[in-house]
């Protein structure tokens, strides 16, 4: 069986360096990106990428205004994308699935959870 391939999107080194390590643990091949601009200019390829993992407070750009532009590339319509929030505020889970995420974490994650929303992609 072929590893599915997961990009995170994250401006902080340390929260990508700590994903990506547990993933690639898990069997998962990682690319990833400090912005989402940067993840844009990927996904507008043909890159394989099996689902997406998007930091929703970033500069610049952040992930309510990506996952909208993620969504409307031709190539990427059914790639799900998963929302990675600090903010886990009473109303925040439904924002991020308002913006088009296709399911939501809370940092700290939660690794069973999301190892169980990877494996069902």
């Amino acid at each position: 069986m072929e590893k599915k391939k997961i990009m995170i999107v994250d401006d902080d080194a340390r929260n990508i360096f700590a994903l990506k390590a547990t993933l690639k643990a898990k069997g998962f091949e990682c690319i990833s990106c400090s912005a989402a601009t940067e993840a844009l200019d990927i996904l507008r390829t043909d890159a394989p990428v099996d689902a997406v993992l998007i930091d929703m407070m970033m500069p610049e750009m952040d992930g309510y205004e990506a996952i909208p532009l993620i969504k409307d590339l031709d190539n990427r319509h059914s790639v799900p994308v998963i929302a990675v929030t600090a903010q886990a505020m009473v109303g925040d889970r439904e924002k991020c699935l308002d913006a088009g995420a296709n399911d939501y974490i809370s940092k700290p994650i939660d690794v069973d959870k999301l190892l169980k929303i990877l494996n069902g992609i």
